[in-house]
């Protein structure tokens, strides 16, 4: 089915301390991303980048700052993406780090009350596909880096100012939050993930299961949920595949596992927005990652072998 499609950028590093993710929206681009899912039939829009300051400006200058500078920054993707919702439009956020997903994910779970923003009477589920869980809070993060935080954020475990972003309180029950690909954890978070009631497949469980029984276990999984928004982290792949990460873990999934599973999870028809994130083009090796994530997003939204 051919949809309306709007990418909007969001070149925002400060979730974390290295340089260079800021980029990706701009190495995604290059790599074709507009004219690849034009030839697919879809009518693509993009609707250029959410304003974010750089980590030098006064405005992100220390912790709180930064944070604040966050929270802004997401609730501006959530204004924009929100729109796009109420239309039944396809949104794609291009990252930046991981950070983004506070307001991409509210904007996928918004609902109106009575004029107001307010958690959908139907609820969105929440694929999050990566090496790491994302599930730190300021209390139990090793780094204090909000990267590491956006999923806790989400279901309602994290500082307000980001809990509340586009409206009061958790966008996602963690029983609708189904984690893929999952291979580097820390110690605090891993007790956190036991006791969340999220549903999570390690690389383990990718060796064992393989990507198909796996995809439609998820899909399974949110079966009672009408929308899903998947959030694309590139490190989820092996570095082999995807070099050009900001946080690079080694026994990742590969190219095929990769596609096999956008393609499984486009087919399902239950897609309704994505983020691709954490790529950094000063680790890349000539836009490898950056192409590789329009083959992934293409994947996704219809393209075929055969």
């Amino acid at each position: 089915m051919n949809e309306t499609i709007r990418i909007i950028g969001i070149p925002m590093d400060l979730g974390q301390n290295r340089r260079g993710v800021d980029m990706g929206p701009s190495a995604v681009r290059y790599a074709g991303l507009q004219s690849r899912l034009t030839r697919l039939g879809h009518q693509v829009h993009d609707q250029g980048n959410v304003h974010v300051p750089n980590p030098e400006e006064s405005a992100a200058s220390g912790p709180n700052q930064r944070r604040q500078a966050v929270s802004q920054t997401c609730q501006n993707i959530y204004q924009f993406g929100s729109q796009y919702v109420a239309k039944d439009e396809f949104a794609i956020y291009l990252g930046g780090d991981h950070s983004i997903s506070i307001g991409s994910v509210a904007a996928s779970a918004a609902g109106q009350s009575d004029g107001q923003p307010a958690a959908s009477p139907d609820p969105v589920g929440l694929l999050w596909i990566d090496a790491h869980a994302d599930f730190n809070t300021p209390a139990t993060s090793p780094s204090g880096n909000i990267h590491g935080m956006p999923v806790a954020v989400l279901t309602g475990d994290g500082h307000p100012q980001l809990v509340n972003t586009g409206f009061s309180g958790p966008k996602v029950d963690p029983a609708n939050v189904v984690q893929i690909g999952l291979r580097d954890l820390d110690r605090n978070e891993k007790t956190r993930l036991v006791d969340s009631g999220m549903h999570l497949f390690t690389m383990r469980h990718v060796d064992e299961m393989g990507l198909a029984s796996i995809a439609a276990k998820a899909l399974d999984i949110l079966k009672d949920v009408s929308r899903i928004h998947l959030s694309l982290d590139m490190d989820s792949l092996d570095p082999a595949e995807a070099p050009g990460v900001g946080t690079p873990v080694p026994g990742g999934l590969t190219y095929r596992e990769a596609h096999l599973l956008m393609e499984i999870l486009g087919e399902s028809g239950r897609i309704c927005s994505l983020d691709v994130v954490e790529i950094n083009p000063i680790l890349d090796n000539g836009n490898q990652t950056a192409e590789l994530a329009v083959g992934l997003t293409a994947s996704l939204l219809g393209q075929r072998i055969l």
